[in-house]
């Protein structure tokens, strides 16, 4: 009987930033969906039911840092719930019917361990996983993919994830408004689909949103020059004994405050250094994950979080980068 401990870090909903065609090298280690309307008749009212309330959601849209060419290669945005056991890869394949259209591609990954953000006396430090004791193989994460590629959704047995990412030099982000809006109707057709094959209805206890920065080396042109990038590094020192560093990571976390004042949730901030595999150019891996509860009910509890996460998320990349690479990167919501 076979042991799983669970490892990663807390770039749970990754797909993989580094398919991109500049794809870099970690120093760390070297259209909407159409649904089948005969298999899932129910799909369609559940969607109408739901899109008033998502609809009006949107309307309330924070004034936040804003740039023209950010640095974003990938975003993603994920709920985990309680395992669905009965799902497997038949029940995978009947559910592929609702995305097909848009998502004609598939492929199979390992599957990615349950985390859970805890607060309070003797909660965990960091992002709980879980240690599951296995009896069989566990079932594969699938991905349903567009035709470039650059659009995925992730289903596993007790996650649904929706994947932007930059695969060629001309594919620019989307913005988070048409994620979360293709994130809430792929939602709104998954659920349903889940139900009518007996599967149970899921029910999020987890949320999580991801964006990946691929900060080239402009403005720049050495790891060591780190505080050039991000305001959170301090070249100081007590003495001139040492210099300019070789390179630099930064792992940060920050606790999401909710209306109430209590922990809503974790903001998790990566920076790694790597370098550009087409022409060794260095370059800063800047990951930063915000991953909590749901702030209610329903898909308007998830995109409450959502939201949240996506509003720390940007404006600490903000706070974290300096005003060199802002300007760099064309900030606009500065006069």
């Amino acid at each position: 009987m076979p042991c799983r401990t669970a490892g990663g870090t807390s770039l749970a909903f990754r797909a993989n930033a580094g398919l991109a065609q500049d794809r870099a090298e970690w120093i760390l280690g070297g259209e909407s969906a159409m649904v089948d309307r005969l298999a899932f008749p129910s799909v369609r009212g559940v969607r109408n039911k739901l899109w008033g309330p998502i609809r009006r959601m949107e309307l309330m849209r924070p004034n936040l840092p804003d740039f023209s060419a950010p640095p974003v290669v990938e975003v993603a945005l994920g709920v985990q719930f309680e395992p669905l056991t009965g799902l497997r890869t038949v029940q995978v394949a009947v559910l592929w019917h609702a995305f097909r259209e848009r998502f004609p591609r598939t492929e199979e990954h390992q599957p990615l361990e349950p985390m859970f953000e805890r607060f309070g006396i003797g909660s965990p430090r960091h992002p709980e996983f879980m240690v599951q004791m296995l009896q069989a193989l566990p079932v594969p994460r699938f991905w349903f993919l567009n035709g470039p590629g650059t659009e995925l959704i992730q289903v596993q047995q007790d996650r649904f994830i929706h994947n932007w990412r930059k695969v060629g030099d001309g594919d620019e982000y989307p913005r988070y408004e048409h994620l979360r809006d293709t994130f809430a109707r792929e939602w709104s057709l998954f659920c349903p689909a889940v139900e009518k094959e007996g599967l149970g209805r899921p029910t999020a206890n987890q949320c999580e949103i991801t964006y990946v920065n691929q900060i080239r080396s402009v403005g720049w042109e050495r790891h060591g020059q780190i505080g050039d990038v991000v305001t959170v590094f301090d070249p100081a020192y007590s003495d001139r004994f040492l210099g300019e560093p070789e390179d630099a990571r930064l792992a940060v976390r920050y606790i999401i405050p909710g209306e109430n004042g209590e922990p809503a949730g974790r903001l998790h901030v990566q920076i790694e250094p790597g370098v550009i595999q087409k022409d060794g150019q260095p370059m800063f891996h800047m990951v930063l994950t915000a991953r909590g509860s749901p702030i209610g009910e329903g898909v308007e509890g998830i995109l409450r979080f959502l939201d949240l996460g996506r509003e720390w998320i940007v404006r600490s990349f903000a706070s974290m980068t300096t005003s060199h690479m802002h300007q760099i990167w064309g900030r606009r919501d500065e006069s």
